[in-house]
């Protein structure tokens, strides 16, 4: 359905004082959107950037932002995030009461809507929004702090994923974030994961884009594998 496996790398693994370079730096891989993880200290335990932030971002880059909610009361926000220059909205499951009001707040300020569940949600709890979401986004670590490692059974919930996609013809892709690394990128193409976010295990390297191409380039073999 999807058939190249995109790597998504996350800004807040990088030097907030150097983000236009390391964006560019990730550019030069061939990306195509950043991860952006926008984080309260409520919903979750950091707090992380705004909407200043991503207004910059969308300034200093053309690529794809694809934006982590992890807020309380999300369709507070919806409209400024969309304006600031938000391509796609991740909204979690476990944040709002109106998940579908959410959703529909997203898409209606133009941007991809889609959603996320954190280790502990089932996918079952996705049934009544999974028609309308164009990506759905596994938490794989507990959210709230990068350089966390892979909790193995969001292997499971990536494979639940595909079946259902399959079974009703639905459109979302399948996005894993926290933990990803060389390791493991194989295992969550193969079960069918299309974005993959990685953070630590880009930009706490020597050379950024080097792992992002290592990454892509094991994601490719995966996608191969498949076919």
């Amino acid at each position: 359905m999807h058939p190249r496996t995109e790597i998504a790398p996350s800004i807040l693994a990088a030097d907030f004082a150097c983000l236009g370079d390391a964006i560019r730096a990730v550019e030069t891989a061939g990306v195509r959107m950043v991860h952006v993880d926008v984080m309260d200290g409520h919903f979750v335990p950091n707090i992380s950037i705004g909407v200043p932030v991503v207004a910059s971002l969308r300034k200093a880059t053309r690529l794809l932002l694809d934006v982590h909610l992890m807020i309380e009361n999300p369709e507070r926000y919806v409209e400024a995030f969309a304006q600031a220059g938000a391509d796609t909205l991740l909204i979690h499951q476990e944040s709002t009461p109106n998940l579908d009001r959410a959703l529909a707040m997203a898409r209606e300020h133009g941007c991809n809507a889609g959603v996320v569940i954190n280790p502990a949600t089932p996918v079952s709890s996705l049934s009544e929004v999974l028609a309308q979401v164009s990506q759905v986004l596994v938490m794989s670590v507990n959210p709230g702090y990068g350089g966390q490692r892979f909790i193995p059974n969001s292997l499971e919930k990536v494979t639940q994923l595909r079946v259902l996609r399959d079974r009703h013809n639905y459109n979302y892709r399948i996005e894993v974030d926290g933990g990803v690394v060389a390791e493991n990128t194989a295992d969550l193409v193969r079960a069918g994961a299309d974005i993959l976010v990685a953070g630590t295990s880009v930009f706490h390297t020597p050379n950024p884009a080097e792992a992002v191409r290592k990454l892509q380039q094991i994601a490719t073999d995966a996608v191969a594998e498949k076919v």
